[in-house]
């Protein structure tokens, strides 16, 4: 064997090596795309859902039938009474507002009892730090036969630094309508929440209307490096086949 093919021959399992690994990552990289394409899809079918007329809140029957691609952020309205002593607050940080409105507090979630017995957690708005008791604003706490309308929220999922909720000492840091209304005794709780829109509350608080609509888009940015990581692969394994050729 001359020494030119034994060199290809010690080749060989590197560069197998080397296309199986140039493969896996273009596919990330296609997979990127794709994932690009649908979160696009979804951040249009979302920015034109919040600005359409709101509709009926769906039946207790087609509860189940709720999911993220077709109901989340759907402008919805609902009627009913508020359930203000089992009102929940909801550790939150919100972007600060030109007025200076916003940063730490909490959102103030309350069933809203509907008139066939069940209920729907409402997170009426934003309250400072200072004004997490119900005391605090009791102007407020409106009474008597209400309309809500906001958007329709589904259970939130906790980042993984965001303590748990602990129901013993009513203490909250995401809107998860079953174990709050698991908490509070209520039994026949939507699986979802409605996001109450900026039409002001007496006193001013809670404040609604501040939900952030935003997804993290960095797709295109994740394509771009799988991709430069292939051709890079190529590029190492060029040079150090060249490299063993000339030897």
């Amino acid at each position: 064997m001359s020494p030119r093919a034994a060199s290809w021959r010690r080749l060989l399992p590197v560069a197998l090596t080397t296309l199986v690994a140039f493969g896996l990552l273009v596919g990330l990289g296609v997979w990127q795309l794709e994932r690009l394409a649908w979160k696009e899809q979804l951040i249009a079918q979302v920015e034109a859902r919040v600005h359409q007329a709101p509709v009926e809140l769906p039946p207790e029957a087609n509860w189940g039938q709720i999911d993220f691609a077709k109901d989340e952020y759907r402008r919805v309205t609902a009627q009913g009474r508020f359930r203000h002593d089992l009102e929940v607050q909801v550790y939150a940080l919100v972007d600060q507002e030109p007025d200076g409105f916003g940063g730490p507090g909490y959102w103030v979630v309350t069933p809203l009892g509907l008139g066939d017995g069940s209920f729907v957690l409402v997170n009426r708005g934003f309250v400072p730090l200072d004004r997490k008791a119900p005391a605090t604003r009791e102007e407020g706490q409106v009474e008597g036969l209400v309309t809500v309308t906001g958007l329709l929220r589904l259970p939130e999922e906790a980042a993984l630094f965001t303590p748990a909720n602990d129901a013993a000492t009513d203490s909250w840091y995401v809107r998860d309508p079953e174990a709050i209304g698991s908490a509070k005794e209520l039994v026949r709780v939507a699986p979802f929440l409605i996001d109450a829109d900026a039409a002001p509350n007496p006193g001013g608080l809670p404040r609604g209307g501040l939900t952030r609509i935003a997804f993290p888009n960095r797709h295109l940015e994740y394509a771009l490096t799988w991709f430069g990581l292939a051709a890079s692969l190529l590029g190492v394994f060029a040079a150090y086949a060249w490299g063993r050729l000339r030897r």
